[in-house]
């Protein structure tokens, strides 16, 4: 399509090269075929000849189909409907052509194009952008009671504007603008733009602008249509092969983890290849997937995640992950095109000299003294009711007769008569309530006569306050033990029952004192306070919140105060016996340097307007202006904002009084809008444009800057518009190409008078920036705070800083304060302040404004969704890298859809204005977000509850693949072939010795005198467990080989070999009478675990048949368990079935008949009440290598395998186990483990028989009624050896971890046991065991003792503890090497290290060897591979209906490529390492162990790595307390996590970052669905492994009823 008229040979040669690269990313599938054409046709664009008066992009749109509304797309279409036109976005282009984006933008220059409507609009363009390129996103999936909202009247909905103290309370509301701007005409109205963006602002616009980014035009849609339908035919269409749907483990199991369920996932039952079963049963690529029906919903949503995750989000990798590469982290290449800042290096801005007026006091004190007395009748403070009525009016006398009398008592009257409570400079704090100034002014004067030192803080409402603690770490540091309060404030504080304040959470213990008049006592006639010279002793302390949330105290001197004052009324140029309304917070900040220290100073009448008041009345500052002919005005932008939304009441306030309306966060760029719309509305009111007076403040820094009132007529400054992406790398540019992203800021007017001032780089050495580069103020002047209180250490890199010029040699001697703002100083020296340093997020190098993105969210659409002040954004730091994540409130009426909406609309709109990924967005219900006293949201306690899981958010949406962008490139598998470096010489290979080890010989102990000794059988002439069996009956008849243990403890059942011998003959008699079965036939025996089992396995034996041991179906859960039993029988072409009366019965139920065909049951005998029958003969099989039983199990992934074991194997295991672990006629076991397959079989059937031992059977399900069974019998029978499964190990951790004092008390005592050995086929878990051997080692239980075992499908006994030998070996190896195929080994505790436990002693007469998987070829000591195994007792070969002869060579009759190409071997298909140790084994040589890694079926084969699920379960386990089990797949090439909750419902969507953060964390891993399940719903086969396969096909199949989905964008 792109190459017509293009002559190939004629392009510049970086064409032709990136073109070949696109070919090799096409066949590689790195980049999809849409993408593919797409950058082609870019690449060749300007090398097309057009036709003339052709129009290319009108030829595109012709072919553009008509978008419908978005309403259809909010119910999960079926998969042909959602992907036939959906394209597949792009999200490569982001990171790529950033500067090219956008050509063709009119860059316009009009201040009031950037009022608050202006962002709405700039966003809403951004968004109608996105509407061309319309996705499907896939809504996360809930279950409807998960959010059961609290009704709404027991709610206080937070009033809408509650953004109160929050500097981000941005008021974007286009309705209340007057005048719409005028638009450029080639630009288009806003409406067009409203409307086309509420066109595409279904659920199903894209979520993430990644995903469009310089897709210009659609492409024509015939192109991809048939790909993708394609895609669904495949979906729709794959069926499980040869089977319906998997027996279904979820649909009815009860919610606790009951009855252990073993499940195929589906009917493969030969022994797949391990080549290709992984490809089969995991990978699954494009949904062709073998194991479900695919038109499920969850299907459908996850096709719809794949399509927006199809496109690569880099651009192509320079060069693959190098093997020998430490580093882990993909380092962005820095763009050669970001602007760097070009200017010369800043000189200080000197502020304007401080006047020296001859009346200014000495002290500020002084001052208040002067006033009080000679201008007592003036009035000082007038405090509102909360009707904003006056309520009271302070004079100046009253305020100086008061604070006299509070210093006296403080000094005087606090402790009994001869001790002085308070020193001169002690800290006392101040706890008044805002409604009351006038108690807190006599407070702090008081206190500053009896110089003592105010710490004024917030009244604390309850014990759980937002940031209690923090504060109790204030008055800790400043060491304040006294506290003033008023009567009705201490009245109202939270009580113990007796009376008593509370102690607060993390504070000291604080003495009250109540200052009211009354309790004051007055001094006497000579009693005059000392009032000093100011000096640099601190006066009062100021508390300041820091990003993390920690509070200081910043100390402000006396001369500090005062010169601030002075500064402050020269730069206000405040006269004596004006009047200022303040509604501002009177205890710090700009509330309490004017209205109540430079008040005092300059004789002013403060009208203190509290916040309650603000929240009933709004207008009520505008109507104080009015009716007191105020002067000044001191609010927040907010203040505006509520004003102008509320001024329609009110036709005649008049403005024109005002001199001067101080804008106290005026330094925050988004309070521009404010001030301009409020301009608009009040200045018919009387309002001069010139009186609006923003300023820019820190605690450290005290005022910055303010502007100072204008002349009327005067010119107004100036405003910048400057480019976001340019504010990001941090230097000024006027923003031309893109009206989108840009930010106007308003001047803060200029330095005070008296300072000096200069802007130094934010982060490292306080390097001086250049003139064009925005940097954090400093400034050093005699009127800021000077240490943080207490906390030395912080203090010098705040106040004491020493800026240096480019070479880093400072300029100066004088030290200035770091004031956390940051800024730039533009023409005419005036101060530009563009955000503050704790609002900053600094992502991939670049830096965000928190306030710009709320703003951003708020402008996207009229906000129904979220409450507009109640918006937290803050970054966590996952994988190297900060994360940005925004928490909104929901509104209670918002509904889910447009929730998901709006959270998907925001994430475009910053993606495009901001050009950054959001990694998480949570909506919480309302009034949820912990508050700071005055309303705002306390970030720093967001951020924590958020990343402890404390935020039980109702609405969530992740999108970890487009903000993360620094995972490690893709591993490339390098092609495997043997090559000559893998030369073998003797028994190394490539320099390391040949990874094998070996147990000792079999044929060690055929002394006879030792046979008689030990009263053994002669083993030579049984090759038969049969005649075993018949020679222990003969010759010691009454020794007990088992007894049956019920619940209670109590043997119901015991067998001598007598008595075995003459039931198995029983059921012989019975099978080849009633069953009429030939020799050679399978049986399938069908019992609980018990002697009845063991006895029908002997009578099979003796009538010549194949027993197959199957696990009975469990009664209560015949559904899920029965078609397990059927297809085992139909598999294994079963001729009869011996059971049990009770299990005939279930057999042939009505139950049964739902779930199986029971009219085609084989011949179903039950052994219960035979009669005294003998065959009439035992059979003999002719040669040992014939088929002794069966052994079917299920695998974890979900395959039936059935595997042949001889008569050979039988002895031959048996022997190797006897030698081990030294068993004869006199010991005793005992067996807590499940009798149906592998290893946990042979020890409860075989064993005894063979060894003589008497085997003790604790079945596990007695465990259920009785947990404690298993270690009583232990200790009540002084047993040295025991075996259980990891399920038996786990439910006594569980259960019994903290009766251990109970267990001692009952007498329990482990001390006797040498040996505890876990029977599994699995890597050791090596947590569990731990666990297990510290719980009861106050039982006198041998860390030693406990140890683990490992056998496989073809080999049941590879490894096994024995009694002698060295202690298991504990290694740690790195994760990121195991990842590669490699093992590193490293110290205990290294990062990403992992424990590995040796999987016991090899079994005698076995060897293992571990071999290169693909090649063939042996690996050297401590390599990485799959073990292989020699023995005489490995399995002949899979039993198999179709009699797959080449699988059978392959895994248990292969041979290596090299080295040793004679022995025959069986693969296991497990992974794992074989190092040697230090120790020493019996025979005095060093000791080999075996480490097992985990399946190989089962590995996970991500981005080129190899993963085991276990590692990444583990590190989800541990991401909350309330996740109880979790387990992981994948589909396609996405990681699914199902996680069980634990706790309550509300904690689901609090698992979903956690996980998603702990996935990408320890395994660099991006995880893509997160489900959220009921406890039990992962499903467990009797060895307590999970069956992840079984799971993965019934999330597919929509089985699971998950609380919660989340598709992580």
């Amino acid at each position: 399509m792109a190459d017509r008229g293009v002559d190939m040979s004629a392009l510049p040669k970086e064409v032709r090269d990136q073109l070949a690269e696109l070919d090799l990313e096409l066949s590689e599938g790195d980049i999809t075929q849409k993408g593919y054409e797409k950058k082609r046709t870019k690449l060749l664009a300007p090398y097309i000849i057009h036709t003339p008066g052709e129009n290319p992009s009108s030829k595109v749109k012709s072919h553009i189909p008509h978008l419908s509304p978005p309403q259809n797309d909010l119910q999960a279409p079926g998969p042909s409907s959602s992907s036939s036109h959906v394209p597949p976005p792009s999200s490569s282009s982001r990171y790529r052509d950033r500067r090219s984006r956008r050509p063709h933008r009119s860059g316009g220059t009009r201040d009031d194009r950037y009022r608050s409507d202006i962002h709405t609009e700039a966003v809403q363009a951004a968004l109608a952008k996105h509407k061309e390129e319309k996705m499907a996103l896939p809504m996360p999936t809930k279950r409807r009671s998960t959010y059961v909202q609290s009704p709404i009247e027991t709610r206080t909905p937070p009033d809408s504007s509650s953004g109160s103290e929050d500097e981000t309370a941005l008021r974007r509301q286009s309705s209340v603008v007057a005048p719409p701007p005028l638009v450029n005409p080639n630009l288009q109205s806003p409406d067009s733009w409203i409307n086309r963006s509420v066109q595409g602002s279904s659920t199903s616009s894209s979520a993430s602008s990644t995903l469009s980014h310089g897709e210009g035009k659609p492409q024509p849609q015939p192109q991809y249509q048939p790909q993708t339908a394609a895609v669904t035919d495949m979906l729709a269409h794959s069926r499980i092969e040869n089977s319906g749907p998997p027996p279904d483990v979820t649909a009815v199991a009860p919610p606790a983890r009951g009855p252990r369920v073993d499940l195929p996932s589906n009917a493969v039952v030969r022994g797949m290849s391990r080549g290709h079963s992984r490809s089969s049963m995991m990978e699954t690529a494009d949904g062709n997937d073998k194991g479900v029906p695919v038109n499920s919903r969850v299907s459908t949503k996850i096709q719809q995640l794949l399509n927006t995750l199809k496109r690569p989000k880099r651009p192509p990798l320079s060069e693959f992950f190098m093997d020998d590469s430490e580093e882990i982290v993909e380092v962005p290449q820095p763009d050669p095109n970001i602007p760097k800042p070009e200017g010369r290096q800043i000189i200080p801005v000197k502020g304007e000299p401080l006047g020296v007026v001859s009346n200014w006091p000495p002290a500020l004190q002084a001052a208040l003294a002067r006033w009080g007395a000679t201008q007592g009748k003036s009035p000082a403070l007038t405090a509102l009711d909360i009707t904003g009525k006056p309520l009271y009016t302070l004079t100046y006398g009253k305020l100086w007769s008061r604070s006299v009398k509070l210093a006296y008592t403080l000094l005087n009257k606090l402790g009994t008569k001869n001790e002085q409570v308070l020193k001169p400079g002690d800290r006392v704090a101040l706890v008044y309530p805002n409604s009351d100034p006038g108690m807190f002014w006599v407070a702090f004067y008081g206190c500053l006569l009896a110089e003592v030192i105010p710490v004024p803080i917030e009244v604390p409402l309850s014990r759980k306050d937002a940031g209690s603690s923090q504060v109790g770490f204030l008055l800790g540091s400043c060491g304040v033990g006294l506290a003033l309060t008023s009567e009705i404030c201490l009245k109202g504080l939270p009580k113990t029952p007796t009376g008593e304040i509370l102690q607060f959470k993390g504070w000291p213990r604080l003495k009250w004192v109540v200052t009211d008049s009354k309790y004051l006592t007055k001094p006497s006639k000579d009693w005059q306070p000392h009032i000093p010279t100011a000096n640099t002793d601190p006066s009062y302390i100021e508390y300041k919140a820091s990003k993390e949330g920690t509070v200081m105290g910043v100390a402000v001197s006396k001369v500090a105060m005062l010169t601030h004052c002075q500064a402050l009324t020269q730069a206000c140029n405040y006269c004596e016996g004006e009047t200022l309304v303040n509604v501002l917070d009177f205890k710090k900040d700009m509330g309490l340097w004017h209205g109540v220290l430079t008040a005092v100073m300059n004789r002013i009448h403060t009208i203190s307007v509290p916040y309650a008041v603000m929240k009933a009345c709004p207008l009520s500052w505008v109507q104080r202006v009015h009716i007191h002919k105020a002067r000044i005005a001191l609010v927040k932008c907010r203040d505006l904002h509520w004003a102008m939304m509320a001024h329609r009441d009110q036709r005649d306030t008049s403005l024109a009084s005002l001199r001067m309306l101080i804008v106290a966060d005026g330094a925050n760029p988004w309070s521009v809008s404010s001030c301009d719309a409020f301009l608009n509305v009040f200045q018919s009111h009387g309002l001069k444009p010139e009186v609006i007076c923003p300023c820019a403040t820190s605690p450290e820094a005290m005022t910055v800057a303010i502007r100072r009132p204008g002349v009327p007529g005067a010119p107004l400054p100036a405003r910048a518009i400057l480019s976001m992406g340019g504010l990001s790398h941090g230097v000024i540019r006027v923003n031309t190409e893109d009206k989108n992203s840009a930010l106007t800021v308003q001047d803060v007017g200029h330095v005070m008078p008296g300072a000096l001032m200069c802007i130094v780089k934010p982060d490292g050495p306080p390097q001086l920036c250049k003139t064009d580069e925005i940097g954090e103020i400093v400034i050093n002047s005699r009127a800021g705070g000077t240490m943080y209180y207490g906390l030395p250490g912080v203090t010098k890199n705040t106040f004491e800083v020493i800026p240096v010029n480019a070479s880093g040699a400072p300029i100066g001697e004088i030290p200035f304060v770091r004031s956390g703002l940051l800024g730039f100083v533009g023409p005419g020296s005036l101060i530009f302040v563009v955000g503050k340093n704790e609002g900053l997020l600094m992502v991939s190098g670049r830096r965000h404004n928190a306030d710009d993105l709320v703003a951003t969210a708020l402008a996207v659409e009229p906000v129904k969704t979220v409450y507009r002040g109640r918006i937290a954004v803050f970054s966590v730091t996952v994988f190297y890298d900060e994360r940005i994540v925004i928490v909104a409130e929901q509104r209670p009426d918002a509904s889910e859809e447009d929730s998901f909406q709006w959270m998907s609309r925001v994430l475009q709109a910053i993606d495009s204005i901001h050009q950054v990924g959001l990694y998480c967005l949570a909506l919480v219900p309302a009034n949820t977000l912990p508050k700071t006293p005055l309303g705002g949201i306390h970030i720093s306690d967001t951020k924590q509850f958020f990343l402890e899981g404390n935020l039980h958010p109702c609405n969530i949406l992740m999108c970890p693949h487009t903000c993360v962008t620094n995972l490690p490139k893709p591993r490339q598998k390098q092609p495997v072939g043997v090559g000559p470096a893998s030369i073998m010489v003797g028994n190394l290979v490539a320099g390391k010795r040949i990874a094998q080890a070996s147990g000792r010989d079999l044929g060690m102990i055929e002394d006879q005198d030792l046979v008689r000794k030990l009263c053994m059988w002669p083993t030579m002439m049984h090759q038969y467990l049969t005649e075993a069996l018949q020679w222990r009956a003969q010759t010691d008849p009454d020794h007990v080989l088992y007894v049956l243990l019920n619940a209670k403890g109590v043997a119901v059942c015991t067998a001598t070999c007598v008595q075995l011998h003459k039931r198995a003959e029983k059921i012989a008699a019975a099978l080849t009478e009633k069953g009429s079965i030939n020799t050679g036939e399978n049986v399938v025996l069908l019992y609980p675990p018990g002697i009845d089992l063991i006895a029908s396995f002997y009578g099979s034996l003796y009538a010549g048949c194949v027993p197959v041991t199957v696990r009975p179906p469990h009664p209560q859960n015949l559904a899920a368990t029965l078609p397990t039993v059927r297809m085992i029988i139909d598999v294994s072409k079963a001729a009869c079935i011996l059971t049990t009366q009770n299990l005939m019965r279930i057999l042939r139920s009505k139950e049964a008949a739902a779930s199986v065909n029971i009219k085609t049951w084989p011949t179903i005998i039950d052994t219960d009440d035979l009669p005294r029958r003998r065959p009439p003969q035992i059979y003999k099989p002719p040669t040992a290598e014939m088929m002794a039983y069966l052994d079917f199990s299920v695998s974890t992934t979900g395959m039936l395998t059935g595997v042949k074991i001889s008569h050979a194997a039988v002895s031959a295991i048996c022997r190797s186990i006897k030698l081990q672990c030294e068993l004869y006629s006199s010991r005793q076991i005992a067996i807590c483990l499940d009798p149906y397959c592998g290893l946990g079989f042979v020890l409860w059937c075989l064993a005894s028989v063979y060894s003589g031992h008497q085997s003790i059977l604790i079945p596990p399900f007695e465990l259920e009624s009785g947990l404690s069974l298993w270690l009583s019998t232990l200790s009540q029978y002084r047993i040295r050896d025991t075996f259980c499964s990891y399920s038996v190990m786990e439910l006594c951790t569980k259960g019994l971890g903290t009766q251990t004092e109970l267990l001692k008390a009952r007498g329990v005592n482990l001390s006797c046991v040498r040996s505890c050995v876990v029977i599994a086929e699995e890597r050791p878990r090596l947590a569990l065991t731990h666990s297990f051997s510290k719980l009861f080692k106050d039982l006198g239980l041998s860390p030693r003792a406990v140890s683990t075992a490992f056998g496989s499908r073809v080999n049941l006994a590879i490894c096994l503890q024995g009694t002698t030998g060295p202690d298991p070996s504990t290694v740690y190896v790195d994760m990121k090497s195991l990842r590669h195929d490699r093992v590193r080994l490293v110290e205990r505790g290294a990062p990403q290290s992992l424990p590995l436990m040796e999987s016991g002693m090899i079994l005698p007469g076995v060897r293992v060897i571990i071999v290169n998987p693909e090649t063939r070829g042996p690996l050297g000591d401590s390599h990485l591979g799959e073990i292989w195994v020699n023995s005489p007792h490995s399995a002949s070969g899979y039993y198999t209906i179709y009699g797959e002869e080449s699988l059978q060579a392959d895994h248990f009759n292969t041979k290596l490529s090299f080295g040793d190409p004679q022995t025959l071997w069986a693969r296991t298909g497990y992974l794992g390492f074989v190092k040697r140790t230090e120790l020493l084994d019996a025979s005095g040589d060093r000791h080999d162990a075996l480490f097992v890694v985990g399946s190989l079926d089962e590995t996970l084969e991500l981005r080129g790595l190899r993963y085991h699920p276990i590692d990444i379960e583990t590190s989800v386990s541990r991401a909350h307390r309330s996740i109880a089990e979790s387990a992981v797949f994948t589909w396609t090439n996405l990681l699914v996590v199902v996680s069980e909750l634990c706790g309550s419902e509300q904690d689901a969507l609090d698992l979903v970052p956690l996980i998603t953060n702990v996935v990408l964390e320890e395994h660099h891993l991006i995880v893509g669905v997160v489900v959220i399940v009921d406890p039990g719903v992962i499903p467990i086969n009797s060895r307590g492994e999970k069956q992840r396969m079984h799971l993965r096909d019934s999330f597919l199949a929509d089985q699971l009823d998950p609380i919660y989905v989340a598709y992580n964008m």
